[in-house]
């Protein structure tokens, strides 16, 4: 059980947040639209508001308060504060470019054509990549879900969005045989980018990276049940995963039970490759909310993080203006990027209730979370739905969340 505090104390409407429990049964559960749902509401890092629906698995297994759901791009985040650590720790700096460290991608050139079961035109050679432009997403590199172009389809070929196959040197070795989809710097494109920040992390900390996520992260939050690889002990935990059908109900497209995360992973995928709980990523919201810190651990210092929360795209622009990408884990208008994080820069271009300086991102099995550290206000939503696009239930929840906040800071 969750417990959480009384929300009124917390300057919260406790029955417009009740609305939100009997809106995601009503309007996704019971329709067949979600398989399910966890959402927890916060308030300076204290729980507010839990609410739960649905079933773990097909067969209708209880969905426990520790499930354990698929996260996706919600490693990113964990990755990047890993990443800065390292930087806090002057083992690395943001302008270094990767080359320093990842030699593989030392000489990239820009896509000119070709692919598509020919050679790839050489193109020009690509300016140096900094690690800031991983972070940014403004490396050049892409994501076969893109379904835009022959480097796209390449990604596709190579397997190389969620890997768990390769090793570290492999996915490398195999992204540089790849040309940039554009030169570093040039365009925001949502991509492989924190996987090869991932391996980065690795070679500069000598540890694999579900290790050093459990040394340096997990192990001071007390995030014990986040990690790549999955004990036996945990198969009647971890949800089904689904994909959703259009005019249909969502199809199951791996069983709990037996999922490829209960055998060891060949690579640590920082893009994507975590599992956990909805308490666990509360405790890492709990720490961003906190500046750093939670409780007695500090991950990172609050000037790191009011580095990463801010908008890093060139010349102030948002994501409207410097996205090509047609896949993201971000709405675009109002929206900038920082490093591994989206900021809202401009609340009234989103067209929904928000802060100056919220940050946020998702997964593409419809996970989310966000971080107002104006109202103090925190929210993570789990499920297993794949892709993220599939319903805007992100935005209802924001709005709905906001809608029972009684006293604002902002």
């Amino acid at each position: 059980m969750i417990d959480c505090a009384d929300p009124a104390t917390l300057g919260f409407n406790p029955e417009r947040l009740a609305r939100i429990g009997a809106f995601l049964e009503d309007s996704y559960v019971k329709p067949g639209r979600l398989p399910n749902t966890q959402l927890l509401v916060a308030r300076d890092g204290t729980p507010v508001y839990h609410a739960k629906a649905g079933t773990l698995t097909q067969e209708g297994a209880e969905l426990v308060d520790d499930a354990l759901f698929r996260i996706a791009s919600m490693t990113k985040p964990v990755t990047s504060i890993a990443f800065m650590q390292l930087v806090e720790q002057g083992k690395v700096a943001l302008d270094d470019p990767i080359a320093r460290v990842l030699p593989e991608l030392a000489e990239m050139r820009v896509f000119a054509g070709g692919g598509g079961g020919m050679p790839f035109f050489p193109g020009r050679a690509a300016p140096p990549i900094r690690f800031v432009d991983l972070m940014t997403h403004m490396s050049g590199l892409t994501y076969g879900l893109q379904n835009r172009t022959n480097v796209d389809a390449a990604y596709r070929e190579g397997k190389l969005d969620l890997s768990r196959s390769h090793s570290p040197e492999e996915y490398l070795e195999a992204l540089a045989k790849i040309p940039l989809q554009h030169a570093p710097g040039e365009r925001w494109t949502y991509s492989v980018a924190t996987d090869v920040l991932g391996v980065a992390v690795e070679r500069l900390s000598g540890q694999r990276l579900g290790d050093y996520f459990r040394e340096h992260i997990f192990a001071p939050l007390g995030m014990d049940d986040t990690g790549f690889d999955l004990d036996d002990s945990a198969r009647g935990r971890l949800a089904d995963s689904y994909a959703f059908v259009p005019g249909s109900k969502p199809m199951r497209i791996e069983r709990g039970a037996d999922s490829v995360h209960f055998t060891p992973a060949a690579f640590h995928g920082g893009g994507g490759g975590l599992v956990g709980t909805l308490a666990d990523y509360h405790r890492f919201c709990a720490m961003l909310i906190g500046r750093g810190r939670l409780g007695d651990a500090r991950i990172v210092s609050p000037k790191t993080l009011a580095l990463m929360t801010a908008n890093h795209l060139p010349g102030g622009a948002d994501l409207a203006q410097t996205s090509d990408a047609l896949f993201s884990e971000a709405s675009n208008a109002g929206t900038g990027f920082g490093l591994g994080f989206a900021v809202v820069i401009d609340p009234a271009r989103t067209l929904m209730p928000a802060s100056r300086g919220e940050f946020y991102w998702g997964g593409a099995y419809s996970t989310a979370f966000f971080i107002d550290p104006v109202e103090g206000v925190s929210m993570v939503f789990m499920t297993q739905l794949y892709p993220s696009s599939a319903y805007p239930i992100r935005r209802q929840l924001k709005t709905m969340i906001y809608a029972a906040l009684e006293e604002s800071r902002g």
